[in-house]
């Protein structure tokens, strides 16, 4: 990885130490500290995870940046040690050395005195404005604790001078006593998206109870598809949440979203936030999203974010989207992605994803072909009432609202005619969402939800894995 700023640079610390935390299966702490000594500001970064192997510095690359230079000095001090450490190690890792073998030196240890913890503490000192620091460094960890990890307590925190120093809490987060700590991953990606929604994209620190006084009611479906394992990268998952919000108007300030009706994508690689891969892009793009009953009318990025238009989103409707791309063992050292593995983990998972959408939520995501026929039910109900209410054969009459599942033949406030239009508007969604290659019709008076069988993805293209959601 070529850091090409600062910023670049403490992201890349924060991840390290967060996967370093996710390995323990104990709670733990990360924290970010920033202090000011001007003109410089010294940044650590801390956690009590496994220790550090150091593999994960050597693959740091420092440009000849001009710009950088005159910021960073290009070295990190690091202080790590393990359970079964005796001491504590001290090094200084000079990124600006030519000498790959001369970059890493050695400092004298320090003794745990016979105490067993674990962790790690990066610092680095560098020439910036605290207040954008602040401001990066916050937006990026709130991000990253949409992952929603159990087990890690995280803490932003500036320390100001004077003649008493104190630190001031930019980000303090701990749910680990209000989450349960054994989900699966996509559990928790679900869990961490819809706080995000109601939090109109974290631009709030709570809830919302305007927009979502009564509850968060929001639509949701998840996918997973996973790879098989090789020897160069291992096995790999893509998890795929994607949330349908309706908010109610609403003149409040706060509760207008920073990119509007569009869909904010955000993107995960090995549990940190970053920018989307093209072939992902592209993978998003190729989705026959009419088959959903959506419309895409353009893709943008904007502040690194990528951004869907869609043609014909219902009014107050809102989208949110969220991909994961990971490796399924934990710390396996970072290598350069498959763009054909990485667009066919996504086209699966994400239409994994709306299709549990589609299944969980009736009459939500229908096809423009499914919307069309259900126009047509208000007029094929009142017909059918009229032939049930007007026959003269009282067992034929009997028969048709004992499988309506009505107790009377009377029709009171067209209670016959409803019953009939909400079962034609069922099976036509329930249709719309069984395999094309499956033509037996449904019934229109019984339940045919465990006859389903949702349409496999498209034709494997060559060299695809095989990739099942069950695999996790």
């Amino acid at each position: 990885m070529e850091v090409n700023s600062v910023e670049d640079l403490c992201k890349f610390l924060i991840s390290c130490a967060f996967r370093r935390c996710r390995i323990v299966d104990e709670l733990c702490r990360l924290s970010v500290s920033l202090k000011p000594a001007p003109p410089l500001v010294r940044i650590s970064v801390s956690d009590t995870g496994i220790g550090s192997t150091l593999e994960e510095f050597h693959q740091l690359k420092y440009p000849n940046d001009p710009i950088l230079d005159g910021k960073w000095d290009g070295v990190l001090c690091i202080a790590t040690t393990s359970t079964s450490d005796k001491e504590i190690h001290h090094m200084k890792y000079d990124l600006k050395e030519v000498v790959s073998s001369k970059r890493l030196v050695t400092l004298p240890s320090a003794t745990k005195n016979g105490a067993k913890f674990s962790g790690t503490e990066v610092s680095l000192s560098i020439c910036e404005e605290v207040g954008g620091l602040v401001t990066m460094m916050s937006v990026f960890i709130r991000k990253m604790l949409l992952l929603k990890a159990p087990k890690i307590a995280v803490e932003l925190s500036v320390e100001t001078g004077g003649v008493t120093s104190q630190s001031e809490n930019i980000v303090l987060h701990n749910e680990c006593s209000t989450i349960p700590m054994h989900l699966a991953n996509i559990d928790y990606l679900k869990l961490g998206l819809e706080d995000y929604v109601s939090k109109h994209g974290n631009r709030l620190v709570k809830t919302c109870h305007s927009c979502f006084s009564t509850g968060k009611n929001l639509k949701v479906g998840t996918g997973v598809a996973c790879s098989r394992a090789n020897g160069q990268s291992g096995r790999q998952a893509m998890e795929v949440v994607i949330i349908i919000s309706e908010i109610p108007t609403s003149d409040l300030s706060s509760c207008f979203r920073n990119y509007g009706t569009r869909t904010e994508v955000l993107y995960f690689r090995d549990f940190s936030p970053c920018s989307m891969p093209q072939s992902s892009l592209d993978a998003l793009i190729s989705i026959e999203w009419k088959k959903f009953g959506l419309v895409l009318k353009s893709v943008g990025e904007q502040d690194g974010v990528t951004l869907l238009e869609w043609e014909n989103l219902p009014p107050r409707s809102h989208i949110d989207i969220v991909l994961h791309r990971y490796h399924k063992q934990p710390m396996i050292p970072l290598c350069p992605q498959s763009n054909q593995l990485d667009r066919s983990l996504t086209r699966k998972a994400v239409k994994l994803a709306l299709i549990g959408l589609k299944k969980s939520n009736a009459g939500v995501l229908l096809s423009e072909r499914a919307v069309k026929i259900c126009s047509y039910a208000p007029d094929l109900a009142k017909t059918i009432s009229a032939l049930i209410m007007f026959s003269h054969d009282s067992n034929f009459q009997t028969e048709c609202f004992s499988l309506l599942g009505l107790q009377s033949r009377e029709n009171k406030n067209n209670v016959l005619e409803d019953c009939i239009k909400d079962k034609i508007i069922s099976v036509v969604a329930n249709n719309d969402r069984i395999s094309w290659g499956n033509r037996e019709a449904p019934v229109l008076f019984e339940d045919n939800a465990h006859h389903e069988s949702y349409l496999p993805d498209e034709e494997y293209e060559q060299g695809d894995e095989t990739f099942s959601p069950l695999d996790l």
